[in-house]
């Protein structure tokens, strides 16, 4: 008995290892019904599959912000999904870090893997997400960008281009000349501001046009709507309005429908085709520009997994291939560019649905 004993140890402690290294390379089955803890396994291609992938807008219920990041538009959600993920919007409900900084917040207490954000602030967000940084945590942003607390920025287009081109098309509307201003979202928005000082430098080539006011309607309809027509009526002169975000130009085409201004101010600037079309018809916003805002979540959405995959690290030109978007490369400053914007008028407006 004891040297039958004796000769099956051997054995027995082999099937133990054995039994041991299956349990540890197994993995557990979440209520999802996907497996693996939400760090450490990785699909066939080497990419982490159950990350907890928060998508934080500027603020929710911005139409902008649902295109871009709704799965059923097609934009950082579906990328997600496409992935093997899932991914939650939230965020505050008004355009500002003070709204924005509490949802950044939960998502972190929640066990956010990745945070893909449209920061409304370059600076006041960046306390917490260094913090989440420094808890491993990967951060995106997307549409706006906080330069110093984060991985990767998701561009829309050359910020020079998005700004010069918004001149460009309102000096054309208006003969290159008369009084014009800007409308736009919030003082302290990174994009927006960027922006608007390319407009400046390009005012350098319309010395017929003069920039008279900017003002912040906060990316807030009826803030938007209000400086609308506190700077009509402050300047009953003007000849056109520009407004680098859709919630703005909006308000803005709509103040300028009305009998008082409609064939006196020509509005343009950043809008979705789908909002704009009654003022491309109407002649109050004959062409504006913008990007497909669900590409851009699209876009960084598969960027985000890439990162925390560690597959990128947004070294400039490292390469990687977004599903249908096709293949990009990192640029300067962590930054990749969706590509050039498109300019909507009469001639194409009616062919998008976005």
């Amino acid at each position: 008995m004891r040297a039958t004993l004796k000769r099956a140890l051997p054995l027995i402690a082999v099937l133990l290892v054995a039994s041991i290294l299956a349990a540890c390379s197994s993995s557990t089955t979440t209520t999802s019904g996907s497996s693996s803890s939400s760090n450490s396994s990785s699909s066939s291609g080497g990419l982490k599959k159950g990350l907890k992938v928060f998508v934080i807008p500027k603020n929710l219920g911005n139409n902008y912000f649902t295109t871009a990041d709704s799965a059923k538009t097609g934009g950082a959600i579906a990328a997600l999904q496409a992935l093997g993920e899932t991914g939650t919007e939230t965020s505050g409900t008004a355009a500002t870090p003070a709204s924005q900084i509490p949802a950044i917040q939960a998502a972190i207490a929640k066990g956010a893997n990745v945070l893909i954000v449209s920061a409304t602030d370059p600076t006041a967000l960046c306390p917490t997400l260094k913090s989440a940084m420094a808890r491993g945590i990967t951060v995106i942003t997307y549409d706006s960008d906080a330069p110093t607390c984060r991985d990767l920025f998701i561009n829309q287009a050359s910020t020079a281009q998005i700004g010069t081109s918004e001149v460009d098309l309102l000096a054309k509307e208006i003969h290159s000349t008369g009084d014009i201003s800007i409308v736009s979202a919030a003082a302290t928005a990174t994009n927006q501001n960027a922006w608007i000082g390319y407009m400046k430098s390009e005012m350098a080539k319309y010395p017929n046009m003069k920039l008279v006011s900017t003002v912040y309607g906060n990316d807030d309809p009826p803030t938007a709507t209000q400086v609308t027509e506190g700077l009509l009526e402050k300047y009953p002169n003007l000849k056109g309005i520009i407004s680098p975000t859709t919630v703005g130009i909006l308000a803005a085409a709509q103040v300028v429908s009305t009998p008082k201004w409609k064939g006196k101010v020509i509005v343009t600037g950043l809008g979705t085709p789908d909002e704009m079309k009654t003022y491309v018809a109407n002649g109050v916003a004959p062409a504006f520009i913008l990007w497909n805002p669900a590409n851009l979540g699209y876009l960084a959405g598969y960027a985000a997994v890439y990162t925390a995959s560690k597959k990128i690290t947004g070294a400039a030109g490292q390469t990687f291939t977004a599903g249908k978007l096709g293949k990009y490369t990192i640029g300067a400053d962590n930054t990749v560019l969706l590509g050039p914007p498109t300019v909507f008028n009469s001639s194409n407006v009616n062919s998008f649905n976005f």
